[in-house]
C-alpha cells in the first residue's frame, strides 16, 4: 500500500468537512488510497504547509486543494516547483460581473467615473483583485477614476465563502455604492434562487474567462503518488450514485486535467497588487 498521501483544505464553511468526509471514504474504499485530510483557516496557513521543508516547524501536507490565487502563490513562492493535478469542469470559465440597478445611472463601465464601486474581500481574485486590474486596463484606475467601498468580510478565505459579495449586493441595492464586483457562479445564485427583486440589478460589464481552483502538488511529491491521487480522482463518475452526492457538494461534473492559460490575468494581477509577494514567516 502507498504511503498516506496528506491533502489539504480550508474550512470556509461547516459543508466542507462533509464533502472531506465523503472524499476520503471514496479514496479509503474505492481507490484503495491511504488519503487524510488536514482542515486549514486559511489559504496563507495551507499554502505555507505546502511549502513547509523538512524539519520546519510547521505542518507539512502533500497536495493542497487551491484557490487560483492560493495555486499562484504555491507556485510563485516553490520556483514553479509545485505542480498543479486537477481541477474541477466548473473552474474553468468563471468571469467577473460588475452590477448595478437596472435603470440607475451607471450602465456601462465609463459611467463609473467619480462614482463608488463595491468590491468583496482583498483577497479574492473574481471580486477584488480581478475587477481592479480590468479597470485599470479599460483606463480607470482605482482612487483617481473611481473610489471602491471594499468588503474585507471573509479574509483568509479568498472569497470562497460568497460572504463578501452578498455585503457587495446589498451595498449596490441600498445605495452605499453606484455598482458592484462579483463572481459570475455568484451572479447565477442570485439570479436562479430570487435573491433580489426580479429585475433589481443588470450587469453592466464582464470580464474575460479566468479559472479557479486547482490541486497543487508540493515540489517533492513523489510522482506516483501524484499519478495515484489524480488516477483516484479521474475515477469518480457524476452516474455514479455513491458519487454523486460528494461532487454536486464540491460543485463539479467531473475532475478534469490542469488548464494552465487562463491563470495569466491573475499572475499579472496579483503581482502587481502584492499578492505574490511572499510574506516573511
Amino acid at each position: 500500500m502507498s504511503r498516506t498521501i496528506w491533502v489539504g483544505a480550508v474550512a470556509y464553511d461547516p459543508k466542507v468537512v462533509g464533502i472531506w468526509e465523503g472524499m476520503r471514504r471514496y479514496f479509503h474504499e474505492e481507490a484503495h488510497l491511504p488519503v487524510e485530510v488536514v482542515m486549514f483557516q486559511s489559504y496563507e496557513a495551507q499554502v505555507a504547509a505546502l511549502l513547509a521543508e523538512s524539519g520546519d516547524t510547521l505542518p507539512r501536507i502533500d497536495i493542497g486543494w487551491n484557490t487560483n490565487l492560493a495555486y499562484l502563490q504555491a507556485d510563485t513562492w516553490s520556483g514553479k516547483r509545485c505542480r498543479p493535478i486537477a481541477m474541477r469542469d466548473t473552474d474553468v470559465g468563471w468571469m467577473t460581473k460588475v452590477i448595478a440597478v437596472t435603470g440607475g445611472p451607471v450602465a456601462n463601465l465609463a459611467d463609473l467615473k467619480g462614482r463608488t464601486l463595491a468590491l468583496g474581500s482583498r483577497d479574492s481574485g473574481h471580486a477584488a483583485i480581478l475587477p481592479v486590474h480590468f479597470l485599470r486596463r479599460a483606463g480607470l484606475a482605482e482612487a483617481k477614476d473611481y473610489q471602491t467601498l471594499r468588503f474585507n468580510t471573509d479574509l483568509g478565505k479568498h472569497g470562497d465563502t460568497g460572504t463578501s459579495e452578498s455585503d457587495v449586493i446589498r451595498a449596490v441595492l441600498d445605495g452605499r455604492a453606484d455598482a458592484g464586483a462579483i463572481g459570475s457562479p455568484f451572479w447565477s445564485t442570485v439570479r436562479s434562487q430570487r435573491l433580489v427583486p426580479e429585475g433589481a440589478l443588470t450587469e453592466i460589464w464582464t470580464s474575460p474567462p479566468f479559472n479557479h481552483c486547482m490541486f497543487t502538488a508540493r515540489s517533492d511529491l513523489d510522482p506516483a503518488l501524484e499519478q495515484q491521487f489524480a488516477k483516484a480522482l479521474f475515477g469518480m463518475n457524476f452516474d455514479n450514485p455513491i458519487h454523486r452526492p460528494v461532487l454536486e457538494a464540491e460543485g463539479l461534473r467531473q475532475w478534469i486535467a490542469p488548464r494552465l492559460d487562463a491563470y495569466a490575468e491573475l499572475r499579472e494581477a496579483s503581482a502587481q497588487q502584492g499578492f505574490l509577494t511572499r510574506p516573511s514567516i
